[in-house]
C-alpha cells in the first residue's frame, strides 16, 4: 500500500479565498432568522472568523512548527506525551469534537522538543475530520520527520454528532489509534504504551 507522504505538506491553492460572511448570511436567513436583528448583526463575520481558525490547519507548515527542535542524542528508549488535549470538526456535520491524545515514539537517534508534539495534533486537528484520520496522520507524520523505531497513538474523543444529534448519547466515547514499527510489530512495545497511558489516570 502506497501512503502519501504528504503529511508534512501545506495544503496551497493558488485562488483568493472566498468571503464566508455572505453564505453565513443566507444560511441565517433560510433557517428563518433575521440577521438583521441586534443579535445576529455581525454574526456572519464571527463565524467566518472562527471557521479561519478552526480549520486553519490547512495553512499550516509542520516543518515550521519543528523549526530546528530536533536533536540528534544517543536515546533508544520510549518518549512519551499525554493528555494533549484537541478540538476539532467532524468533517460529516461540521460539529465539533474534542479530547485527548497520547503520542509515543521510540527514539533511534534524534529526539524532538516535547511542546512540538501539542503543536503538530493541533495541525491536524484545525481541520475538517474524522479521528480515525487525524490519528493516523499524527504517527504518520512524527514519523516522517524523525524516523524512529516506531510510533503510537491513541485519541479519545466525544462528538457532538452523537450527543448533540442523532442517537444522542451524551456519555459515549470513542478510542482510536495508529501504530507504526515497533508500536506494531512488538506486543510488549505496545502493551507498555498503553499501561502507562492508562495509569495517567
Amino acid at each position: 500500500m502506497n501512503r502519501k507522504r504528504a503529511v508534512v505538506k501545506v495544503l496551497q491553492s493558488t485562488k483568493p479565498e472566498k468571503p464566508i460572511a455572505p453564505l453565513v448570511l443566507e444560511m441565517l436567513t433560510s433557517l428563518g432568522e433575521d440577521p438583521t436583528r441586534d443579535g445576529l448583526l455581525r454574526t456572519p463575520e464571527r463565524v467566518e472568523k472562527a471557521l479561519r481558525y478552526l480549520t486553519s490547519g490547512y495553512k499550516t507548515d509542520i516543518r515550521k512548527i519543528v523549526n530546528e527542535a530536533i536533536f540528534e542524542v544517543k536515546y533508544d528508549e520510549m518518549v512519551i506525551v499525554k493528555d494533549i488535549e484537541f478540538f476539532s470538526m467532524c468533517e460529516h456535520h461540521m460539529l465539533p469534537f474534542f479530547g485527548k491524545m497520547h503520542v509515543a515514539y521510540i527514539a533511534k537517534d534524534k529526539v524532538i522538543g516535547l511542546s512540538k508534539l501539542p503543536r503538530i495534533v493541533d495541525a491536524f486537528a484545525r481541520r475538517l475530520q474524522i479521528q480515525e484520520r487525524l490519528t493516523q496522520q499524527v504517527a504518520e507524520c512524527i514519523q516522517e520527520m524523525l524516523d524512529p523505531l516506531g510510533v503510537g497513538v491513541v485519541a479519545e474523543a466525544q462528538h457532538f454528532c452523537m450527543m448533540m444529534r442523532g442517537v444522542e448519547k451524551q456519555h459515549s466515547g470513542t478510542v482510536t489509534s495508529a501504530m507504526l514499527g515497533g508500536f506494531r510489530t512488538n506486543k510488549e512495545t505496545r502493551d507498555e504504551f498503553i499501561s502507562l497511558i492508562r495509569n495517567s489516570k
